[in-house]
């Protein structure tokens, strides 16, 4: 068995213990994928079990083809592989194969059924919206399906939705619900979660098919156990009986996808299962540094959802954690940036990676690397302004700014408003006969009253909206025009009436499509310029897919290493996100996501925050505060790189140091030089700046249409007032720092928590 003899004597012992249940604990980087691999290996070669009787799971294709790949090139030319495959296609081989008596449980099943994928989910759904009269406004589709699978991987059936979920949109998705797996079984059509539902029924209910499962498949090896769901979990179980071979491989540090119906539980309870389970721990790490591993540990100890485990390694210690703390987020981006810049130059062959909570932080990090010439590949995503909803809206001030057809036909009927294919394809037929552009065929079919009543009142309304559009083109600034845009057209409540995770991300990238706004109204530049710049950014001819720097999602990070890594926006509400504030289960699970992000670092780690960023939709500069994470990492193992005079986030909650008047004057120095050498670098000219009149302040005044109440006057503001503030509503101011232009005020505001604002620059009335 020399072939065993590279491996640590904890792989060792995994590889060689056979026989029963196994637990094996694998840190980060500790060869988890080796360790499955040999254990095949040491099956077949060693205790000679034919491969056909071994079955390894695993969550994608492309880590099934890598294990299964490395498991033939160690057997040699002409062995056979046993079967390594995913939990859905182990699924569909199944019902293929051994599927017929599942008839008798699912009426009109064949093994001949259909596999719907996400395509067809939304045809289906489209048709039962309009059969059964729902309104896409309601819950949009995707999030209809969402919700629709999640009962079904938690075994609730449309009879007993009702009963699980309250309120009168439960029961329109118990219906839905109900005609939608009605419509699937009239077509003997299985979707994803289809597949795992089926396959366990099969068989937990024919037990001449489990008995024909369980002896043809003696040994079972499971990847990433702690990304398993309930089903998922189900299968492992009736296949592992009676046998137990059962060896599952995971590490309950990097359970990160509840979202999606993990359930960690899996992993820790996994002794409760099988009592007679033998757990062996792979702490010995082999990518990262001492120290990165070290902080990484620090912070994950603070879960109590785990069962524990210290990683270690042989190399050195390596350089300190860096952190940095910039006055606010374009800021941390320049920094980003050049901090990449230093270290690809000091390693012409290193790979750097700057990973981030949510998509919408990508956008400044993207124009800074853009600006100092780096080309990157960004990963799980399009590029900011190429994604649909930045393009809808963009596309909206296209249509009003010059008439744009291709921006009109996307805009039409986006958001939903009745405008179907038909009655567009009537207005383009009218405007290429007729020779007028789009917009002229369209306001010429209204004035005549060319369309039936139901599209003519549609279409009617979209050209009010187009021209009330107009009009404020002329009078708002353009983060305010944006704001209203998206309330105005039903954007903002079709994001929020859907529910998802998706939806709340792309409502985050249009309120940071505000705050691009809003920075771009700071350096003077009129609409023309902003859609310029937006269009530049989208081009992608500069992007290439070797290139050194990748940015990308901490969840997308999963399972990739990276030389050096740069953690942006290490803020509370950013990461630890808003949403598992509040829910100790949550915030464990964005702990554990920021290990899985720490853990991607092979030699250096860098953490950067912002002071105060807009996150709120182009309004004004919110005081942010330093993530909890930051204190969870031991201190001596964090190089505070933020220059002196702002330096403290690691220390206290609040930067006393930062002159606000200084800031401002540096912000539009620094936009004026960063916009010049964005245009410079494409061979333009750049935008002159406006004349300097005062520094500009955070809390732009309210556009002239939107009514505001005078604010009063806020110096003096003391503990225990009552006060109201222009956004947040209503609120209790609970402690004064410092007196007249200085004074900081926290205030306790009913439906949002604490903020500490800067008095002078506060919209506060007193109540």
């Amino acid at each position: 068995m020399e072939f065993l003899d590279s491996l640590n004597p904890q792989q060792r012992e995994a590889v060689e213990h056979t026989e029963g249940p196994l637990l094996i604990l694998a840190g980060a980087g500790s060869g988890k994928t080796r360790v499955i691999t040999y254990r095949i290996v040491h099956l077949i070669r060693s205790c000679g079990v034919w491969p056909g009787q071994i079955l390894a799971v695993t969550f994608t294709n492309k880590a099934a083809g890598e294990m299964r790949d490395r498991v033939v090139t160690m057997l040699g030319p002409g062995a056979r592989a046993p079967l390594v495959t995913t939990f859905h296609a182990f699924c569909v081989r199944l019902l293929r194969r051994e599927g017929e008596p599942l008839a008798r449980l699912r009426p009109g099943f064949t093994r001949q059924f259909s596999i719907y994928d996400d395509g067809d989910q939304l045809t289906v759904i489209r048709s039962l919206y309009k059969e059964l009269g729902l309104d896409e406004k309601m819950l949009g589709y995707r999030s209809a399906l969402g919700r629709i699978g999640d009962a079904k991987t938690q075994r609730i059936p449309p009879e007993r939705y009702v009963q699980e979920n309250s309120g009168p949109l439960a029961e329109k998705i118990a219906v839905l619900y109900d005609h939608y797996q009605t419509a699937l079984r009239r077509a003997n059509a299985l979707d994803f979660d289809d597949l795992l539902i089926e396959g366990v029924r099969l068989l937990a209910h024919d037990e001449a098919t489990r008995e024909r499962m369980r002896e043809r498949f003696h040994y079972l090896l499971v990847d990433e156990y702690q990304d398993t769901n309930r089903l998922q979990y189900d299968l492992v179980r009736l296949l592992a009986d009676p046998r137990r071979n059962l060896c599952v491989v995971g590490d309950e540090d990097q359970s990160i996808y509840a979202w999606r119906g993990a359930d960690i539980n899996n992993i820790l309870d996994f002794e409760r299962h099988f009592p007679e389970a033998v757990v062996i721990r792979l702490e010995q790490n082999y990518r990262s540094t001492g120290n990165i591993l070290e902080a990484a540990s620090g912070v994950v100890a603070h879960n109590r959802q785990r069962k524990g485990k210290k990683l270690w390694t042989e190399a050195a210690a390596g350089s300190p954690l860096q952190f940095y703390e910039a006055e606010d987020a374009e800021r941390e981006a320049l920094y980003i940036a050049d901090a990449i810049q230093k270290y690809l130059r000091e390693d012409r062959t290193g790979r750097a990676a700057v990973l981030y909570r949510t998509n919408f932080q990508s956008r400044l990090i993207e124009e800074a690397l853009r600006r100092s010439g780096r080309k990157y590949v960004l990963v799980g995503g399009l590029s900011f302004y190429q994604r649909a909803e930045i393009k809808d809206l963009l596309g909206y001030l296209k249509a009003a700014l010059n008439r744009d057809p291709a921006s009109y036909l996307r805009i039409i009927n986006t958001p939903a408003r009745g405008i179907g294919r038909t009655t567009v394809e009537q207005i383009q037929t009218h405007a290429r006969e007729s020779r007028l552009s789009f917009a002229e065929a369209l306001e010429d079919l209204l004035g005549r009253a060319a369309f039936p009543p139901r599209a003519q009142a549609a279409v009617g309304a979209f050209q009010s909206l187009m021209q009330e559009l107009r009009e404020k083109l002329r009078q708002e600034r353009l983060n305010y025009l944006l704001v209203w845009l998206k309330e105005r057209t039903g954007y903002e409540r079709m994001l929020q009436q859907d529910k998802s995770v998706e939806s709340e991300s792309r409502l985050e990238n249009i309120n940071e499509l505000i705050n691009a706004a809003a920075d771009s109204v700071g350096r003077g530049e009129t609409l023309e310029e902003f859609l310029d710049h937006a269009a530049l950014v989208a081009d992608t001819d500069a992007l290439e897919e070797a290139a050194q720097v990748t940015l990308l999602t901490a969840h997308s990070a999963k399972g990739l290493e990276f030389d050096f890594v740069v953690m942006a926006g290490m803020e509370d509400e950013i990461f630890p996100h808003s949403r598992a504030l509040e829910d100790r289960n949550g915030l464990e699970e964005e702990r554990r996501l920021c290990y899985v992000g720490m853990t991607r670092a092979r030699k250096r780690l860098v953490l950067t925050r912002a002071c105060y960023r807009r996150r709120y939709g182009g309004g004004e500069m919110d005081w942010s505060r330093p993530s909890r994470f930051l204190a969870e990492i031991p201190p001596e193992l964090l190089k505070d790189l933020t220059p002196s005079r702002r330096r403290g986030a690691l220390a206290r909650d609040w930067d006393d140091d930062l002159d606000l008047d200084l800031y401002a004057e540096r912000q539009e120095t620094r936009q004026v030089a960063n916009v010049a050498g964005f245009f410079g670098s494409r061979g333009r000219r750049s935008p002159a700046p406006p004349p300097r009149v005062a520094p500009p302040q955070w809390v732009a005044p309210p556009p002239a249409s939107v009514p505001r109440p005078k604010p009063a006057r806020t110096a003096g503001f003391r503990a225990g007032a009552q006060v109201r503030h222009t956004k947040y509503g209503l609120g209790t101011v609970v402690r004064r720092e410092g007196e007249g232009a200085d004074a900081r005020i926290t205030v306790s505001f009913h439906s949002y928590g604490l903020r500490k604002i800067l008095e002078r620059y506060a919209t506060l009335t007193q109540e």
